[in-house]
């Protein structure tokens, strides 16, 4: 028995230091995510954005929900607007709006970002002369409701428009803006892409495809331009509570378009790839974290479910 003893005592160390290792070493992972969650979430970098970058910003689809709470957090740092959506009419009523708010000068821009052939150009003339420091790549549509891609309705048209939209504009809007940003070395480009751009999104197939897109085309250009002093940021969102998304009252897990703009340009500069809200970041750590059928088989039953949901919402309204 003594020597069975003598003979596992040298192991039984070893196994002891061993395990004090792999404790120490998951207690400094577990803490150094305690700092980044400090860091990011609550002191933020909210020095990052503002007029020092440059007096214009230009922000996509800003005359309601994110694009709107974007322009309107951007005039309240003292920066001037550029405002592109659909309606002039709305434009109006939000550049009054930004105006009686903050007192910065704003400009309009009608764009229908469905048209590419006639915009881009009348946009650069629009923007011809404007020190630009921050642009905000927002417009962008979904689906109505998750549908098989041979089921959705009026297919050729939606894979045209959402691709001319939520895709093109990207591309095109970052080659007007960003040559002006480069000779100044200095500006930023927040880039509007979606939850279902880090997962693959059955029932949402074209639209999931875009975001991807637009989050690997924002990663790719951070780090092409990082050294000339530019940041690019790819924003990946899970629910906010806007006329796209169309679900009931927002919640702390469904924020306003103000609380998650809040949260996500304090994020600039911190990281080039984040959900820019703390719970949908849970969300994204989640998916990148669990087996790809666990996260594929989430992902089919939320979006049947939101179908059901959707197409019932339809029929009552």
């Amino acid at each position: 028995m003594e020597d069975s003893d003598s003979l596992w005592s040298p192991w039984a160390s070893r196994f002891y230091w061993l395990g004090v290792a792999v404790v120490a070493f998951w207690v400094f992972l577990l803490l150094r995510y305690v700092r980044y969650i400090f860091r990011l979430w609550i002191i933020g970098n909210p020095g990052a954005v503002g007029p020092h970058l440059g007096a214009w910003a230009v922000v996509t689809g800003a005359t309601s929900g994110i694009g709107k709470a974007y322009a309107e957090e951007l005039a309240k740092r003292g920066m001037k607007v550029v405002l592109i959506s659909r309606s002039q009419e709305k434009l109006d009523r939000v550049a009054i709006e930004i105006w009686a708010k903050y007192k910065v000068e704003t400009k309009t821009i009608a764009a229908d970002f469905k048209d590419p052939e006639t915009i881009y150009s009348n946009i650069e003339a629009g923007l011809e002369g404007l020190e630009i420091g921050v642009l905000v790549n927002n417009v962008g549509i979904a689906y109505s409701y998750p549908e098989r891609f041979l089921d959705v309705p009026e297919l050729d048209k939606l894979i045209d428009n959402m691709i001319n939209i939520n895709c093109l504009s990207v591309c095109k809007m970052t080659h007007l803006v960003l040559p002006g940003m480069v000779k100044r070395s200095k500006g930023v480009i927040v880039n509007m892409s979606s939850i279902t751009a880090i997962n693959r999104c059955p029932f949402l197939a074209v639209y999931s495809a875009t975001k991807a897109f637009i989050n690997f085309f924002s990663l790719c250009l951070s780090i092409e331009y990082k050294e000339k002093g530019i940041i690019v940021q790819s924003l990946a969102p899970e629910l906010v509570f806007t006329k796209m998304v169309n679900l009931p009252n927002p919640n702390l897990f469904r924020p306003t378009p103000e609380r998650y703009v809040k949260y996500a340009i304090n994020t600039v500069g911190l990281e080039y790839e984040t959900a820019g809200y703390p719970l949908h970041e849970l969300s994204f750590w989640f998916y990148r974290l669990m087996p790809r059928w666990v996260t594929e088989k989430i992902l089919t039953r939320v979006m049947l479910y939101a179908k059901s949901y959707l197409l019932k919402k339809q029929k009552e309204n």
